[in-house]
């Protein structure tokens, strides 16, 4: 069901995920362990939404070409199934990896009332359906969306990489893309700060501006060394 390269960045001149009407075996296999869960998550954090995201059941690569299936399932769900991450179910998201000026990534810090509190990684969240066209993912438009809605920033007309990458670990594959502003990395961090401000309840703290790939601040989520050293690397 999951055919991907592990642990190493290959290009992607293609995805075609789509989206199956039918409810995720995993979840359906899981529902009293699934709320059960839940129970103790909203319990623990009161801010959580239940609402809903896609989970993968096939994926594979080949040529460059990247394919799949993916279900609507319970945020719920994803919480349950990351805590071991079972066979049967994947997870999938975007990210677009802003790219300054002066040759920064800009990344952000999650704020303390989300699951990933306190992480770092380039604003980005789960595909919804939604961001599905014509039963395919569209990448592009969950990247922009993602982006926009966490940092205030329009990448809609940002110049960008000609194709996509992938980075697959733990059963979580990041399909990731540079896109390249015209700003340095501390006025692009200025105007994150002013959004963030303007925010009743922002979904991060704010921007973290990584200039090199040896010197990592606290909290950077594992698979992004792989992208932060791929950047660095030329």
């Amino acid at each position: 069901m999951f055919d991907i390269p592990r642990n190493s960045i290959v290009p992607v001149s293609a995805i075609e995920v789509r989206l199956d009407p039918g409810q995720h075996p995993f979840e359906a296999a899981n529902a009293e362990a699934i709320e059960a869960n839940w129970q103790r998550e909203v319990s623990a954090n009161p801010a959580l939404f239940d609402g809903t995201i896609v989970l993968l059941s096939e994926l594979a690569y080949a040529e460059a070409r990247l394919t799949g299936r993916c279900h609507a399932v319970r945020y719920a769900t994803l919480l349950y199934w990351r805590r071991n991450r079972p066979p049967g179910a994947e997870h999938a998201f975007a990210h677009a990896a802003l790219v300054s000026s002066d040759g920064a990534l800009v990344a952000i810090r999650m704020a303390g009332h989300t699951a990933n509190a306190g992480r770092i990684y380039f604003a980005a969240g789960s595909f919804e359906p939604f961001d599905f066209r014509d039963g395919l993912v569209d990448v592009e438009a969950n990247m922009a969306r993602e982006v926009g809605e966490e940092t205030g920033l329009d990448i809609s007309a940002t110049p960008h990489d000609p194709r996509y990458h992938l980075f697959s670990q733990d059963g979580a594959t990041v399909i990731f893309r540079r896109c390249y502003l015209d700003e340095t990395a501390d006025e692009i961090a200025r105007r994150i700060a002013r959004f963030v401000a303007s925010e009743e309840q922002s979904e991060i703290d704010g921007a973290v501006i990584i200039r090199k790939g040896d010197d990592l601040p606290a909290g950077v989520m594992p698979y992004m060394k792989a992208i932060i050293d791929w950047h660095f690397a030329g």
